[in-house]
């Protein structure tokens, strides 16, 4: 007897990703520039953000997507900054789709945005794996998480635009070694930017802020959007 074989992972992926897609030109027609932050819990996604915000918020209307299991904590520490913030639970899943993703967005009054920021759930591994459509995906790593996890997780260090990472101030009391850790982003993804900051003192956050700004640029003019102070 004859029968046919499906690969169901390969056809769950290669739907989401034409969703993806769909998605990403969407948010570019309206010159919406979305960001998806990827990172293990306590890697300081929600610190570096809230940073972020208040360095740019002046010039950039942003909106913010956190997406957990379950709770809102991180939701309130972004809304306590005056941001545009919805929470998405997803129900034990442990990442997001392009879909789950759209969902989100409709939330939102996209008039009203000009910086879109997904905070992902925590793991480095089925963020991955899923494109929700942002126009560049940004992975944190903290230097007490060690300088191997390219080696461990490549397909997070493979599919990132670039690598923060984070907790720099902590460098003193942790066996981390940048040579190292950047041979083995090296060695998964050739030529993407390492940058090397503390989203607790700012130590290095000019030089994310000058990455992040002129990629918005690409898709947002923050020129036409400057509040004036009060």
């Amino acid at each position: 007897m004859k029968y046919d074989i499906i690969e169901t992972k390969e056809r769950v992926g290669a739907d989401n990703d034409r969703a993806a897609q769909v998605l990403r030109e969407s948010l570019r027609e309206k010159n919406i520039f979305f960001i998806n932050l990827m990172a293990s819990p306590g890697a300081g996604k929600t610190t570096l953000l809230s940073r972020t915000i208040q360095a740019l918020q002046s010039k950039y209307r942003i909106g913010v997507m956190e997406a957990d299991v379950d709770s809102s904590v991180d939701a309130e520490t972004i809304s306590a900054l005056g941001v545009k913030v919805i929470q998405l639970h997803s129900g034990g899943l442990c990442h997001m789709d392009a879909d789950m993703t759209a969902r989100g967005i409709d939330a939102f009054d996209l008039s009203d945005i000009d910086i879109l920021f997904l905070e992902n759930i925590g793991n480095l591994v089925c963020p991955a794996e899923f494109d929700v459509g942002s126009e560049k995906r940004v992975m944190i790593l903290s230097v007490p998480e060690g300088d191997d996890k390219p080696l461990k997780y490549p397909l997070m260090f493979q599919v990132s635009d670039i690598v923060l990472v984070n907790k720099i101030d902590a460098l003193p009391v942790f066996d981390f070694n940048k040579t190292a850790f950047e041979q083995n982003v090296h060695l998964r993804h050739p030529g993407m930017p390492v940058l090397y900051i503390s989203a607790k003192t700012g130590e290095g956050f000019d030089a994310w802020l000058e990455w992040l700004t002129d990629e918005a640029s690409r898709v947002c003019k923050p020129a036409e959007n400057d509040r004036k102070e009060g």
